[in-house]
């Protein structure tokens, strides 16, 4: 889907707007060559984009998993109720629940108010989110009500996914609306983001604390607004004292002066040096608004958790020197080179051969796969002259990967489920890896994840290695073994 014109932000040179297009194709370069697995950036300076790339087949129209830089939207919409009067930062959290409140409730649960979930302060000692998903009875608010606190809410910041799903479920209580519907006019509609899904938990509250998809420059729009603190196309959107608040600095998080965790924590934003704040995601969702540059960054991507500091410590060392106060001399050439450099972004095919002398003894060959986390029960593979195709039997439906070679091949899958993930569209290469191995990379291109599945055929046994770009816990392949059954 292509956005209107009017919805559009404008689009110029970098030297138009002061940044020089040498130290941005220098940081542009750095970024391809030194951190793997990004999927778009998009600079905006003084209102108007002046470079964006997608990695193709990472595509400009389609949304992407946000996780949590879906925070700093939670917190908009809390600004906004607030500001609207359906509730204060100092009320307290259980006066929104009774029916979820436990018959006990200690002193430290009675002390929590709305600015202890906004700030990551609620005094427990660790995030509740695992325990709320795993309460039998899908009811999450009571599993965050009943989770044990430590310290004084507002004594100690300790990371919360759980607090945020709080807050959106205050949003829902006060207003009668979903979070998600809530924003749809307040914030989405007047931005012109026109592509939004934001996943639900079993009580049918909007996530909160994450599952926004957004496009890239939908990220960019918003991380605008609050550059312009508040004010789009001279509406005003959010008032100017939230966002002061917003991205103030509310509670310390650390003291590393060289880490952009631990520069303070405000409303849903993390601190960053050089007086820049940001909403982020896991694996390298990032909406980094620079406000001495009157400048914003937005990136998606699928790269390891342990590397997120990365990109950041690229801005300050190779976008920041680029910029300066005032409009440049146009720089032809070096224009020419960074836009064929943003063009030609991509991430690469499998390596490897079209076929193999045992593709046509392997082809249409069933196999029976034994117990497996994924559920597969029966594995059909075949291959041609285009690519292979993979028919995968549940307990309940027939997944069908394709794949081409030094190609991309679209579909979609539920094989490959993430929490509150459904059947999810992806692309796929692969080739044969060596006589007896054949690799095929699977993209859920609206994620950030990536799934890499090599097939060795041995006899009549195969096996099959399903490594994952990118995870939360442990990165260790996934072995299936199958068995070939007879025609």
């Amino acid at each position: 889907m292509i956005l209107h014109n009017e919805y559009r932000l404008p689009r110029t040179t970098p030297e138009q707007q002061g940044i020089a297009s040498a130290g941005l194709l220098r940081f542009i370069e750095a970024l391809d060559s030194q951190i793997h697995g990004l999927h778009s950036v998009m600079l905006v300076r003084h209102g108007a984009v002046v470079a964006e790339a997608w990695w193709s087949p990472y595509e400009a129209e389609r949304p992407h998993l946000l996780f949590s830089l879906s925070k700093s939207f939670t917190a908009t919409a809390v600004g906004l109720a607030i500001d609207e009067g359906y509730f204060a930062l100092n009320d307290l959290v259980i006066g929104f629940f009774p029916a979820e409140t436990p018959p006990l409730v200690s002193d430290l649960l009675a002390a929590m108010q709305v600015k202890h979930l906004l700030t990551m302060a609620t005094g427990h000692a660790s995030d509740p989110w695992t325990a709320m998903n795993e309460r039998p009875d899908g009811n999450w608010i009571k599993a965050f009500l009943e989770y044990p606190i430590a310290t004084a809410p507002g004594s100690q910041f300790v990371y919360n996914t759980g607090a945020t799903y709080l807050l959106s479920a205050i949003i829902q209580t006060t207003t009668g609306m979903r979070l998600s519907e809530y924003l749809g006019p307040r914030l989405f509609a007047p931005l012109g983001i026109e592509q939004m899904r934001w996943q639900e938990s079993p009580q049918g509250i909007t996530l909160g604390g994450i599952g926004l998809s957004l496009t890239t420059e939908a990220v960019a729009k918003f991380g605008q607004l609050y550059l312009q603190k508040g004010l789009w196309n001279k509406q005003r959107i959010l008032s100017e004292a939230w966002v002061k608040q917003a991205t103030a600095l509310q509670i310390a998080n650390g003291d590393d002066p060289d880490s952009d965790w631990a520069q303070g924590y405000g409303y849903q934003f993390w601190r960053c040096r050089h007086g820049a704040y940001r909403g982020d995601g896991v694996f390298g969702q990032y909406c980094l608004v620079l406000p001495a540059q009157d400048a914003v960054l937005a990136i998606t991507a699928g790269i390891d958790v342990f590397a997120m500091q990365q990109p950041l410590d690229l801005v300050w060392d190779l976008l920041l020197p680029s910029m300066s106060d005032a409009g440049l001399a146009a720089d032809p050439a070096v224009q020419r080179a960074l836009t064929e450099k943003l063009a030609s972004l991509h991430v690469p095919t499998v390596a490897g051969q079209t076929s193999s002398p045992i593709a046509a003894l392997v082809s249409g060959r069933s196999y029976q796969v034994a117990a497996n986390q994924l559920g597969l029960e029966r594995l059909n593979i075949h291959f041609s002259d285009a690519g292979c195709r993979l028919l995968g039997q549940t307990a309940t439906s027939v997944e069908t990967l394709v794949c081409g070679y030094g190609v991309w091949q679209a579909g979609a899958t539920a094989l490959f489920q993430q929490a509150f993930f459904g059947h999810t569209p992806f692309v796929a290469s692969g080739a044969w890896t060596s006589e007896a191995s054949f690799t095929m990379q699977v993209l859920l291109y609206e994620t950030p994840f990536v799934h890499s599945l090599t097939l060795d055929f041995i006899d009549a046994e195969l096996l099959i290695e399903i490594r994952i770009n990118t995870a939360l816990d442990s990165l260790g392949p996934v072995v299936l073994t199958a068995q070939q059954l007879p025609n």
